[in-house]
Parts: C-alpha cells; sequence; structure tokens
C-alpha cells in the first residue's frame, strides 16, 4: 500500500533541460538521488520528462525544516550551480503541504 502523504511537504522542480552534457546530468541526478534519500525527513520522490526537456520531479518531505535543510544542504547548492550553468534552461520550484491526495492503478 502506498504511504499517506497528507501532512507532507512536496517540492515540485518543473524544469527544462538543455541538450548540453547529458553524461554528467545523468551521473549529477543520480548521486543527488541518493543523497536526498540519505536526508533526514525524506519520503520519496517521483519523476518524468517528456521528449521535448521539460520535467517534473517531486521531492516528498516529512516537514518544511527537512525540505529547508535538502534546500540549504551543500552539495545539493553546489549541483543547483551546475544545473544552471549547463543542464536547465529554466525551472521553477513550487513548495506546498500536502492536503489530500490518493493513486489508482490497474495492477
Amino acid at each position: 500500500m502506498e504511504e499517506d502523504r497528507t501532512g507532507q511537504i512536496a517540492v515540485l522542480f518543473v524544469s527544462k533541460r538543455t541538450a548540453e552534457d547529458a553524461a554528467g546530468y545523468a551521473c549529477a541526478a543520480a548521486a543527488m538521488d541518493a543523497l536526498a534519500a540519505a536526508q533526514p525527513g525524506y519520503r520519496g520522490v517521483e519523476s518524468q520528462r517528456g521528449p521535448e526537456g521539460v520535467g517534473i520531479t517531486i521531492s516528498y518531505w516529512a516537514d518544511a525544516p527537512s525540505a529547508a535543510a535538502w534546500r540549504d544542504h551543500p552539495e545539493h547548492a553546489a549541483i543547483r550551480g551546475l544545473g544552471r550553468a549547463r543542464w536547465y534552461e529554466w525551472y521553477e520550484v513550487i513548495v506546498t503541504r500536502v492536503e489530500r491526495g490518493y493513486r489508482w492503478s490497474r495492477q
């Protein structure tokens, strides 16, 4: 059964990738996924990217201080700088509290 995300903080990262340095991006993304998962308050992540390079990643956190600590993590901040310099045309970050939700699956 899926985790009830009610009350969690959802950080939505909507972005458009450049065509530059796909290998470097993949390596950095894997490193950030692993680093985020090791942080206190981490509750999961979901990510999709379309063929035009626009994607959305949603990370879930137990509370606002956990989400802020991830934002402020030094390694995450360093990768953010590389993202701005190389990997993104643009991005938007939206932080919100989950009020309710549900999931359906044919499986």
